[in-house]
């Protein structure tokens, strides 16, 4: 939304928290985030929230034009969607520490070899009109946004390919001002927390 300039409000909770049962009762989530509320419709899935985006204000713009791109564009949007618990296990999100030679499972380094190398996939095959995955910005992008910047976080060796993509990601105005508003947090989870 940040990345197209549709006007939203943010609601803010705290995870892990005695009030953020009652706090996310009314969503319909079970207890997740993110939630999105358009009017009285409730949608609690991040690909379903792009999606609908897409469908209702951007014209159903958020997939590329293309059908065999769109069509590469949701399998690897579903494929981080439902998979790389690895890499979300190991490489929790922090955008206040920069982390250095984290021991990796080999199952996570196996997830990070996959990610890299559909990021090189698709920017070879569909990114000749810009700096993103299928060249013009997408779901994908979105999807692939948090992985960014755990990769940048905990310095993760990437190729050229990659590390442009990464560094891409990373000057966007909508990510360097979610991670301003993570290192702004005061609230600290312990269990997402790498102790080395």
């Amino acid at each position: 939304m940040v990345q197209n300039k549709i006007e939203f409000t943010e609601k803010r909770v705290s995870l892990f928290t005695e009030t953020i049962r009652k706090e996310l009762a009314p969503y319909n989530s079970d207890f997740k985030v993110p939630v999105l509320k358009d009017g009285d419709l409730l949608v609690w899935d991040s690909l379903s929230i792009l999606e609908y985006i897409s469908e209702q204000y951007l014209r159903s713009n958020g997939w590329p034009y293309d059908s065999e791109a769109r069509a590469i564009a949701r399998s690897v949007s579903a494929e981080m969607h439902s998979s790389f618990t690895n890499v979300r296990n190991e490489l929790p999100m922090n955008c206040r520490k920069k982390f250095k030679d984290i021991p990796l499972s080999s199952g996570a380094e196996r997830e990070i070899e996959r990610i890299t190398t559909l990021w090189r996939s698709c920017r070879e095959q569909f990114g000749d009109a810009g700096e993103w995955l299928f060249g013009k910005y997408s779901i994908a992008d979105a999807m692939f946004a948090p992985v960014a910047l755990r990769f940048e976080g905990y310095s993760i060796p990437l190729g050229n390919v990659e590390g442009a993509y990464v560094q891409s990601v990373l000057k966007q105005p909508g990510i360097i001002e979610w991670i301003e508003a993570g290192k702004a947090e005061k609230e600290i989870i312990e269990e997402d927390e790498i102790k080395i």
